[in-house]
Order: C-alpha cells, then structure tokens, then sequence
C-alpha cells in the first residue's frame, strides 16, 4: 500500500514538473493560458460566459471572500506574491506593494489565483501576452491579479471594471507584463489587454474591446485586439496614451493603420494553433486558416454554444486532426481467432501514447526516430493548476445566476464542480494548495493522482475519464434546475440565509461526489496497470 501511494506521487511529480514553473526565459512563458468569451446571443440560453485556464505552477487555493462595510478613513492593501501561496494565510515571500484609499462597500468575490467572480455576476478569465521587455516597469503598484480584485470588489458591470482598472493603472502603475483580462457581465463581455508605458514610469497602456452579442471570441496568450474605433464606444475603450507610447519607442511608425496587436505584442501575427482551433471549429465554413495573417477577432458559431461545448473544447488535444501529437506514436496489434491463432494485424496508435508526454519523453521519442511528435500547445495541458467555465444569467438572481464551473489540475481529464456565486463558503479541501507538495488534504491531488496515473495508458483510460466526466455534466443538468427553483424562491420569501446555505451545500456534496470517484478511479487503473495494462 505504501508503495502504492508513493510510486503514484512520484509518477504524479515526474510528468507535472516538467512544466512546473512557467517564467520569463522559460519555453512556456507566455504560452500559459486559454480564455474562451461568448456573447448572450451565441449561447443556448442568453448566458454570457467568459473562462479560463490558469497553466503552471499557480496556487490552487481558493475561498470565497466575504462582502464588507469600510470606515471612511479605511486603505485596500495592494499586495505581490499572491500567486504561489499554500493557504488563504500563507503570507511568505508575499509583499506589500502599495495602498489605495479604500471603498465603503466592497461585494464578495472567488478569490482564485487569479480573482474570477463577485457576488454581481462580474467574472473574468486571464491571459499573458508578455510584450515588449522595454515597457515593462516592476515598480508599478499593480500587478494583474491585484487589478482583478480590486474591480470585482467595486463593480458590478463590465465597463465600470474596465474604466476602473485603466484609473488605477494611470494614478499607481502597472507592474505586470503583457496581460489580457476578459471580463464578463449578464449583458457583454470584453477583452482587455494591459502591458506597461516605460520602465520607471507610472502609469500603463491599454485596449478594450467587446465581444459581438452573436459571437465567440478567445485569448490564448497573444494580443489580438487590432484597429481601435473609439467612436464606437460601445466597441471600443483604450488609454489616451495608446498610440503616444508606440510612436515613443518605435513600436509603429504613425503612417500605417494602427493595430494594438502588431504595435505591442512582439507576435508576427495574432493567433496560433489554439485560437484557430477553436474559432475553426466553431464557425467551420468560414473557412480559416493557419496561413493566413489575422483572424478574425471574433467569430459567429454555426451552433448556438452551451457549457457541455466549451467544457469539450477544454477538453481539446486535437485528436485526429493533422495537429494530433500521437498520430505517429504506432504499434502492431496482432488479431487472434477463438483458438488464440493468429490471423492478422492491424497498425495502430500505441495505447501508452498520450497528447501530454513529457519533454523529455517528446525529445527521447523524437531521437529515436525525427519527426515522430511535432509538439503542438494544445487547449488542455497537464501543467494546468485550476480552470473555470463561468457562466453569467441576468434572468435570475445574481446568487444564483452566476455560476462558475470549477476543475482542478488537467481540464481534459478532470470533472467540472459548480459554485454559485451566492455560495458563502467553498469545500474545505479547496482551502489548500497542492503545488508545493504532495497533500492529502489539498484537493488538486484527488484528483491529479488519476489523472495522472490514466496517461499511463491512455489508449485504454480515456474513454473511462470521458464517460466519468461527462456522468458529472450529466448529474448537474439532471439536478440543477429544481435546485434553483428552490433557491430563488427563498430568495424571494427573504430566506436569504437558507438559500446560501442550500447552494452551499450543493457545491460541496458535488465536490465529495466527484472527489469520491476519482479516488475510484485511481484504485481501477491500479488494478488494471498490475495485471500488466
């Protein structure tokens, strides 16, 4: 038993450190994260929806932060180093960076690593486009993440989040690299793309711009917004200094038609693989390309998109497609008849091939014969600490109407939890981190331990991790909608402490459930892998 459990920890920490910190001079920085936007008129039932995968060595704690009433005299404390922490209280190698005047009033929110959703139906996805090193000022106030916060403690729409988040960078500076937030109410959801204006100076440079009703959009780590129209406010919002400071350090030459992306972003074009993956197989006939030099920044889906689509799309390794990575890790199947005689063969790929070797794995195989795996970043990583699929419904009461669907560690093989905003507490395992060692008591690794031990063999434990995945989308349809009709009718008999305590407890019996089967799962494949796969 002992063995057991220690050659699945090792096993675990073998295939996730070799992506495990994702830094400035490392292969991965910059290639971090996948954020998915839809408009109320793009989805199946008005909802609009922002996401977001958080790839690397990121905390997977998180809590639910309390609403608060400040005195007049109170400051908010602008912290850096919030990103690694183990605990809600872990403070080490955290730091103060600053402090503003506080609000009077700030809302609850989902104190993820990077801050996700407020008690308003406000929720934001993130990624990091890098940009320009030259623009990069360390000794502005703000990080990303701190940014997140702060507007999702104040605001309860999209647009006041955005013109919040440029006041606060323009008085306190931003101290981040290149970063795109995609921020979502119950009406729009828009992209925002942030860097710096110069070291040692105060201040940053960025662009809005909003996601058509009808359409999808996604940010994977590269700034794609192009040509700014400001006179299409509803559109469009961007710093004063946007196109001074291109102009100021060479980034465009003022006579051709600026374009954020080209100006800010050190890209030769705005997208690669997974923003035309994902935007192809949305809108199919338009008939997109890796060619060619831009996407369009938004695409209108052929089919209407619901949480189970992009849950899928999440899922996506791009398997069968000219980009799958083990479409050349093969192996001989020999067919036998009743009698055990052999009567053919067949070619096919290797059950122990998987779309997240290792880089090693990827160099040893490649050695041994070049060109057997062409790397390609795909949606779902196995370096991913935590994502969410957030979906916002104006229709509803905002407890309720927000809810975020919430995975730990490798979105293409872990079940999706969800949390309503209205929720006052989350499950207690979700209060521990479990990147800095291997922890019973830390969620990431009820899960990780199957996941991980799947890729062992994963020609014969993917169709077990899909069908047990897709079990917990199917549980949620099942039972969601009467556990909203109870809830929004204590909210409206002023029951608004039985009715948190119900969603409350929801999420966290949903959690035990899927906790609970993938500590299943771990014994099957054990018990499969023992008598030789």
């Amino acid at each position: 038993m002992k063995f057991r459990l220690l050659f699945s920890v090792c096993l675990a920490l073998f295939q996730f450190t070799a992506f495990s910190q994702v830094e400035p001079g490392d292969p991965y920085f910059g290639e971090s994260c996948t954020s998915i936007m839809v408009g109320k008129n793009a989805s199946v039932d008005g909802s609009v929806i922002t996401a977001h995968t958080c790839d690397g060595n990121y905390r997977t704690w998180l809590r639910m932060e309390k609403a608060a009433e400040h005195a007049d005299t109170a400051s908010h404390i602008v912290y850096k180093g919030t990103l690694h922490t183990e605990t809600p209280d872990d403070m080490r190698k955290v730091t103060v960076a600053g402090r503003i005047p506080q609000v009077k009033n700030t809302y609850a929110y989902l104190n993820t690593a990077y801050p996700s959703l407020n008690e308003k139906q406000l929720a934001m996805g993130e990624t990091t486009f890098v940009g320009p090193d030259t623009l990069v000022n360390k000794n502005g106030m703000f990080l990303i993440e701190e940014l997140q916060r702060i507007a999702l403690q104040r605001c309860d729409n999209a647009r006041d989040a955005i013109r919040l988040i440029g006041d606060m960078i323009k008085e306190y500076g931003y101290g981040d690299y290149g970063e795109c937030i995609t921020i979502a109410d119950t009406r729009e959801v828009w992209q925002m793309e942030i860097l710096g204006e110069g070291k040692n100076r105060i201040g940053g440079v960025w662009a809005a711009q909003r996601i058509p009703d009808d359409h999808v959009g996604i940010s994977a780590n590269i700034a794609r917004i192009g040509i700014i129209d400001l006179s299409k406010p509803d559109f469009f919002m961007a710093s004063a200094n946007v196109k001074d400071v291109a102009l100021e350090f060479g980034l465009w030459d003022g006579i051709e038609p600026f374009k954020f992306w080209k100006a800010y972003a050190k890209a030769e074009k705005p997208f690669k693989i997974r923003e035309f993956f994902v935007l192809n197989a949305l809108a199919p006939s338009l008939n997109l390309s890796m060619d060619m030099d831009e996407l369009p920044f938004s695409v209108k889906p052929e089919r209407k998109i619901s949480i189970e689509m992009l849950a899928g799309l999440y899922r996506e390794t791009y398997t069968g497609s000219a980009y799958d990575m083990t479409q050349h890790l093969k192996m001989i199947k020999k067919n036998y008849d009743k009698n055990k005689k052999e009567i053919g063969q067949d070619t096919i790929i290797s059950p122990v091939a998987n779309p997240w070797l290792s880089t090693d794995m990827r160099n040893t195989l490649n050695y041994i014969a070049p060109g057997t795996i062409d790397f390609q970043r795909t949606v779902s990583v196995s370096w991913c600490s935590y994502s969410h699929i957030t979906q916002l419904r104006g229709w509803l009461p905002d407890e309720i109407g927000a809810v975020s669907w919430f995975s730990f560690d490798n979105p293409g093989e872990s079940p999706r939890v969800p949390i309503y905003a209205g929720i006052t507490k989350v499950p207690l395992k979700w209060e521990v981190c479990g990147q800095k060692s291997y922890r019973e008591d830390a969620a990431l690794w009820g899960y990780r331990k199957a996941n991980k031990l799947a890729t062992v063999s994963w020609g014969k434990t993917n169709k077990i991790m899909l069908e047990n995945a897709l079990s917990f989308e199917e549980k949620a349809r099942l039972e969601m909608p009467a556990l909203e009709l109870k809830a929004k009718k204590l909210f409206e008999d002023k029951k608004v402490d039985e009715a948190r305590t119900l969603l409350t407890n929801y999420s966290s019996d949903f959690s035990g459930a899927t906790l609970q089967r993938w500590a299943g799962l771990e014994v099957k494949f054990w018990e499969m892998f023992s008598r030789g796969f």
